[in-house]
């Protein structure tokens, strides 16, 4: 793809703008420490996220369950894992508060320099399974610069159904060619390719801890590889 076509950049967020797992191990670790409970953080962060998002999104897409926002699933597996990890003593306040710790993830360090620089040159969104309250409330927070909000709410479905990539176009007026899905995640690369979007790989080697498993290496059929955000941007002359 020739980037002069490009006109918008929608990006996957959790793991590709922000580091997930670092932020709620960081949050999680001061909850323990008002409640005076030793917990596996690393653990439980990637129970919360495999079992109670990615695992459950799965279900959803395969007709086991009824559609359900981001929060929603994040709010069951919480209820579920505090008690497996011995977490007790908290109030519907401070559950409720712990499980927005979605809303107040940290973005890897390129993301606000690289993102602030594509802005100058395209429209810039989020395209994430997160839902609308949670990615508002995350780039308020956070500073990120989007231009807009597109996330799988809207559709009612989640990535990687090819709805939930051709509402990005559709609703930027553009034509999927003119939309690049730029993500740290060839499974959904391969979404967006399949639904007529341009693709830009960004490799995030920490976003499971530093004894993650290792990242796929991208083919030939993605359109840019950077290894972040700023050489993202100039590989697309921003």
């Amino acid at each position: 793809m020739v980037s002069g076509q490009v006109e918008a950049l929608v990006f996957d967020v959790f793991g590709t703008v922000v580091d997930w797992r670092g932020s709620v191990i960081q949050e999680g670790e001061k909850l323990g420490r008002a409640v005076q409970s030793e917990v596996d953080w690393p653990r439980f962060a990637d129970a919360w996220r495999k079992e109670g998002y990615v695992d459950a999104i799965a279900r959803i897409r395969r007709g086991e369950a009824p559609w359900a926002s981001a929060d929603e699933l994040h709010r069951r597996k919480l209820d579920e894992l505090l008690e497996r990890f011995g977490i007790r003593g908290l109030a519907e306040d401070e559950i409720d508060r712990f499980n927005r710790v979605w809303h107040r993830l940290t973005p890897w360090p390129d993301a606000l320099p690289g993102l602030t620089r594509l802005k100058a040159r395209f429209v810039i969104s989020p395209l994430s399974n997160g839902n609308f309250a949670l990615l508002t409330n995350m780039a308020k927070r956070a500073g990120l610069p989007w231009d807009c909000i597109i996330s799988a709410e809207l559709t009612r479905k989640y990535k990687p159904e090819r709805e939930v990539y051709l509402s990005a176009p559709a609703l930027l007026g553009l034509q999927p060619a003119e939309v690049m899905m730029v993500a740290a995640h060839l499974n959904d690369l391969e979404g967006a390719r399949a639904a007529g979007l341009g693709t830009a790989f960004v490799p995030r080697p920490l976003e499971h801890g530093p004894d993650g498993p290792r990242q796929a290496e991208p083919g030939p059929s993605i359109d840019v590889v950077a290894k972040d955000f700023v050489e993202l941007a100039e590989r697309l002359g921003a």
